[in-house]
C-alpha cells in the first residue's frame, strides 16, 4: 500500500500531472495549428472537440470506476479480483463506446444542425466529430488499462504513453492539416484524422505494457482475467454515477458554448481562446484528482479511516502549488498565452481580461475538488453524481439568465464558473463533515 509521504503522493500524480500537460499542450498546438489554417476552423474545432470530450467523459467515469475498485481490492489485498474486474471493465467500456459512437454518428449531426446559428460552423464541427468518433475505440481500451496502473500507483507507464500520443498528434496535425511531406492538405479533418490516430498509437502501447509489465504477473492479471457478471454490477454501480457525471458536467459546457455561439462569433473565438489556456489548470487539478481517489480507496480498504484528513489536507497543498506553477500565466500574462494559440489582435485583449477573471475560480476548483474526489474515492459515487447535478443545476440557470436574459458582456458570462465551483465545494464539504462516508462496500 503507498505511504503518505509527500514525496510518494508526488510519485503518483506528477506522472499523472505531466501526462495532462501533454494532453493540455497538445489541445494548445491543436488550435495554433488550426487557428493559423481559419478562423471559422478554429471555433469548428474548439465546439466540436467539446462535443467529443463530453461522451468521451461517459468512458472516463467508467474507467474512474475500475480504477477505485481495483485501488480497493489492494488495499483488501484481494488480489484474485483484479484481473476479473479488467476483464469486465473491457465489456463494459465496448458496451458504451458502440452506444456512444452511434449518437455521434446518427443524432448529435442533426441536433447540431438545428441549434447553430451559422450553419457553416455546424457543418465544420459534423465533419470533426464524425471523424473523432471512430477514437472511442481506442479510448475504451486504454482507459482500463490506465486504471490498472494508476490504482497500483505505476503511473509512469500512462505518462510515456502520453509521450508518444502527443508526438504523433503534433507531427500528424503539422502535416495533415497544412499537407507538408507528402500529405494532402486536411485542414479541419486532417486535425481530427492526427488526434484519432495518435489516440491509437497510446492504445498500442498500453496494450503492449500491460501484457509484458511486471505488474501484470504480480497481480495474476491473465490467470484471472475473465467477464463475471457480478463484478459488471460491481462496476456500473460504481462507474455509472461517474459516467452520468462526467457527461453532464462536459455536456453543460457545450451548452454554454452553444449559447455563446448564438451571441456571435467574436464572442465565441474571445471563449474559445479562453477555454484553450484553461485546460492547463486540469494539469495538476487531474493528476491528483486521480491521486486521491486511489490513495482513499487503498487506505480505507485497509481501515486506516484516521489517514483521511492527512491525506486531503496534503494533497490540497500540492494542488495548490502546482496550479501556481501551471497556471500563474493565466494572471500574470494571459494575453501571451493566448496569443500563442491564436495569434489575431482582433480579441486578444478581451480575451485575456476574461482568462484573469476566470483564473482565480481556477485556485478555488483546485482546492475544492479534493474534497469531492474524497467521496468519490470512498465509493460513494451516487453522492458525487448528486452534487454534480445540483451544481449543474446552478450553473445551467446562472448561464441562462446571464446570456438569454439579462445579455450581459461576455466578461460577466464567465461568472458562472464562481458559482459551479463553490456549489462543489460547498456541498462536498458538507457531505463529509456531516455523514457517515468512509464505511461505504465496495
Amino acid at each position: 500500500m503507498l505511504d503518505l509521504k509527500y514525496t510518494t503522493i508526488l510519485k503518483v500524480a506528477a506522472p499523472l500531472m505531466v501526462s495532462s500537460f501533454i494532453q493540455s499542450i497538445i489541445l494548445l498546438t491543436d488550435a495554433a495549428f488550426i487557428s493559423r489554417y481559419d478562423t471559422m476552423a478554429f471555433d469548428a474545432v474548439g465546439n466540436g472537440g467539446l462535443l467529443y470530450v463530453t461522451v468521451y467523459m461517459a468512458l472516463v467515469g467508467m474507467g474512474d470506476g475500475a480504477q477505485i475498485i481495483i485501488a480497493r481490492r489492494i488495499g483488501q489485498n484481494n488480489i484474485n479480483a483484479i484481473g476479473k474486474v479488467i476483464g469486465t471493465s473491457l465489456l463494459a467500456n465496448l458496451l458504451i463506446a458502440i452506444l456512444l459512437f452511434t449518437l455521434l454518428q446518427y443524432f448529435i449531426p442533426e441536433w447540431l444542425m438545428s441549434y447553430s446559428k451559422n450553419k457553416a460552423l455546424g457543418s465544420m464541427q459534423i465533419e470533426y466529430i464524425e471523424i473523432r468518433s471512430y477514437a472511442l475505440y481506442f479510448a475504451m481500451i486504454t482507459l482500463t488499462i490506465n486504471a490498472f496502473f494508476i490504482a497500483n500507483g505505476k503511473t509512469l507507464v500512462v505518462l510515456i504513453a502520453s509521450i508518444l500520443g502527443a508526438l504523433t498528434n503534433i507531427g500528424l496535425d503539422y502535416c495533415m492539416i497544412f499537407g507538408k511531406f507528402g500529405f494532402s492538405e486536411m485542414g479541419l479533418s486532417g486535425a481530427a484524422w492526427a488526434s484519432t490516430i495518435s489516440d491509437g498509437v497510446n492504445m498500442l502501447f498500453m496494450v503492449a505494457c500491460i501484457i509484458f509489465s511486471k505488474a501484470s504477473k504480480t497481480f495474476n492479471i491473465w490467470k484471472t482475467f475473465k467477464i463475471e457478471l457480478q463484478y459488471l454490477t460491481e462496476l456500473f454501480k460504481v462507474g455509472s454515477p461517474m459516467m452520468f457525471q462526467g457527461f453532464f458536467a462536459l455536456a453543460t459546457w457545450t451548452l454554454f458554448f452553444t449559447w455563446i455561439e448564438q451571441i456571435g462569433t467574436d464572442e465565441l473565438t474571445i471563449s474559445q481562446n479562453v477555454r484553450s489556456v484553461y485546460f492547463l489548470s486540469y494539469v495538476p487539478i487531474w493528476g491528483f484528482a486521480a491521486t486521491t481517489k486511489t490513495y482513499v480507496s487503498q487506505y480505507l480498504g485497509n481501515g486506516h479511516h484516521s489517514a483521511m484528513r492527512i491525506i486531503r489536507r496534503r494533497i490540497q497543498l500540492l494542488t495548490l502549488i502546482f496550479l501556481l506553477i501551471f497556471f500563474h500565466g493565466a494572471l500574470f500574462y494571459p494575453d501571451y498565452l493566448i496569443q500563442m494559440v491564436n495569434p489575431s489582435e482582433v480579441h486578444l485583449e478581451r480575451s485575456a481580461e476574461v482568462m484573469r477573471f476566470v483564473a482565480i475560480s481556477i485556485l478555488l476548483y483546485g482546492f475544492v475538488s479534493v474534497y469531492f474526489q474524497t467521496i468519490s474515492g470512498s465509493g460513494n459515487t451516487m453522492i458525487t453524481f448528486g452534487i454534480e447535478l445540483t451544481c449543474i443545476v446552478f450553473y445551467t440557470l446562472a448561464a441562462y439568465l446571464l446570456i438569454k436574459v439579462y445579455k450581459v458582456d461576455i466578461f460577466w458570462i464567465w461568472s458562472v464558473e464562481y458559482i459551479y465551483f463553490g456549489c462543489m465545494g460547498l456541498l462536498s464539504y458538507l457531505y463529509l463533515k456531516n455523514f457517515n462516508w468512509q464505511n461505504k462496500v465496495i
